[in-house]
Formats: structure tokens, sequence, C-alpha cells
């Protein structure tokens, strides 16, 4: 399925736009990726932990995403967009969302 961040899809053809869909994932933050962060904190850099745990998170999201498209009979996601939130201290929230649609060449 194509997913994509665009509003069209050149050389295709949104023959039907079926709606608005969403993939949303809430996880527990990792205590050991949370220690390490801390401590890479005081000298800087990229906090590589938690940078993984958010890609696996967006990619959960996108999946559900692509799921729910599916289940409706798109074969595409256009305007797909990323919100992230933080519930309490321990919790990240990530949805994709995007409009479902039918593409024909």
């Amino acid at each position: 399925m194509l997913v994509t961040t665009m509003n069209d899809v050149p050389g295709e053809t949104i023959t039907s736009v079926i709606g608005e869909v969403s993939g949303l994932t809430v996880r527990a933050r990792n205590i050991g990726a949370q220690i390490g962060a801390g401590f890479k904190a005081l000298g800087g850099g990229e906090l590589k932990g938690l940078t993984l745990q958010l890609e696996q998170t967006r990619a959960e999201a996108v999946a559900r995403l692509v799921e729910a498209a599916q289940a409706q009979g798109a074969n595409a996601v256009v305007a797909m967009r990323y919100d992230s939130n933080e519930l309490d201290q321990n919790f990240q929230e990530v949805v994709a969302y995007g409009t479902a649609v039918v593409l024909s060449s």
C-alpha cells in the first residue's frame, strides 16, 4: 500500500476518497533508555535508545493506519501526518493519520 505525505500522486488518479484513517499507539517509555538518556544529556549528542523507541512507535502507528485503510478498501493513503503527545511522564502517544483513497493509473 502506498502511504505518502503528498496530497496527490503523480501519474495516478484518485478515483475514490474513502475518508480519514488513523493508527494510534501508546507506549511506556523504556526505563533503560530513559536512564541512558539522562547520562547522555550531560555530554550532549543523540539519544539513540529514545530515537530507536520513537522509530518503532511510528512504524507501529503506520502499520495500524495501513490496516485501517485496507479494511475500508483503500489502496493508498495520502496526506499522511504524525502527531505525538506525552501522557504523564512515562507514556508516549503517536498517531499516524491521513486520507484513505483508491488510486488508478
